[in-house]
């Protein structure tokens, strides 16, 4: 597949993630981007929406202008509930196609559970099997065998990087897992007053849905298929003044014969060839400066004035690495290509 161009749409193009995915897409070798779709500015170029993209492509059109005959991937970028609909309708018609979905339509296994949190029913709950719920780093055996690859939010990619790999080496405890995210205002998308009426939201910080974010059914359902064990934690997000990046603080109780420095070494060697993980020295300080619009992951161990207590800190950009640029490693995993293919 190396030199073999892949015929794309992207529905959804005009969000934030939408065009960042168009922004590195357009920048890819192997890409051949055909439709730009949404529901608005039908006609327009997409550089109108963004002055990096400086590639002629498709002008915006409606979804009903795409050939599938003539597609191989088709990259969602829509609000929950949306791609579902559409896959479902082209799914059996064209088998030769390929979807990436940034939304969560096909990140919870359970339908009942995807109900629950995103208080829609799914109307495609036959075709969850044939998804996979993409981490690019935790799939690169399987994840070519699927033709739905569900990509998986940004606060559950920040967490899961760091702790999956320490749960599953039974390196901490358990019981009492205290996880605190921050992120840009561009995690909430383009429609962000109407989620969110706090005051000044361009100059605060806000902390928010503490007991029952959305986010935390998918990481209970990860935690679980990869450790077969109930994991307590608890998770706050909080909102930033800031445009795009995460910094999420980890703070866990090590088993006894653990420590900050086994810690250090198991990420080392979990992620030996994982060139967008950087496992920075002990006691680093980290913040989301140096990995904003990069597809890397930075982490840190820090130990605290409590003894056995030490906290995690990851960084990525919540609009990349949480989102286009995680959709695009998964594309080059499914084609086998070079991984940083696009993204460096």
């Amino acid at each position: 597949m190396s030199n073999k161009k892949i015929n794309i749409a992207i529905i959804g193009a005009t969000g934030y993630t939408g065009l960042d995915l168009v922004f590195l897409l357009s920048k890819h070798p192997n890409a051949n981007i055909l439709n730009l779709c949404a529901t608005k500015n039908l006609g327009k170029n997409i550089s109108f929406f963004d002055k990096r993209i400086k590639k002629k492509l498709p002008k915006i059109s409606a979804i009903n202008k795409i050939d599938w005959k003539k597609i191989h991937l088709v990259f969602f970028s829509l609000p929950n509930g949306e791609a579902q609909k559409i896959i479902k309708k082209i799914f059996y018609k064209h088998k030769k196609i390929k979807f990436i979905d940034l939304s969560a339509d096909f990140r919870i296994t359970d339908p009942s559970k995807y109900r629950k949190h995103y208080k829609k029913k799914h109307k495609a709950a036959k075709l969850i099997k044939n998804s996979i719920y993409a981490i690019a780093e935790f799939v690169k055996k399987d994840i070519y065998k699927y033709r739905i690859i569900a990509n998986p939010g940004c606060y559950p990619t920040s967490i899961q990087i760091p702790l999956l790999p320490l749960l599953k080496k039974n390196l901490i405890n358990i019981n009492n897992i205290t996880i605190d995210s921050k992120s840009g205002y561009s995690g909430a998308g383009k429609n962000l007053e109407t989620k969110f009426k706090h005051k000044n939201l361009y100059h605060s910080t806000f902390a928010y849905s503490t007991k029952n974010h959305r986010h935390i059914s998918e990481i209970d359902q990860e935690f679980m298929k990869n450790t077969k064990k109930d994991i307590k934690f608890t998770f706050n997000p909080h909102i930033l003044p800031t445009f795009r990046g995460i910094l999420t603080s980890i703070y866990v109780d090590l088993k006894n014969k653990s420590s900050s420095k086994k810690l250090r070494n198991e990420l080392i060697k979990f992620y030996k060839n994982d060139e967008f993980i950087k496992i920075l020295k002990l006691n680093s300080e980290l913040g989301s400066g140096n990995v904003l619009n990069t597809n890397n992951c930075e982490i840190s161990i820090c130990n605290t004035r409590v003894k056995k207590k030490v906290v995690i800190f990851s960084a990525i950009d919540n609009l990349i690495k949480g989102a286009s640029g995680q959709a695009i490693q998964n594309m080059n995993l499914i084609y086998k290509l070079p991984v940083s293919l696009g993204l460096k």
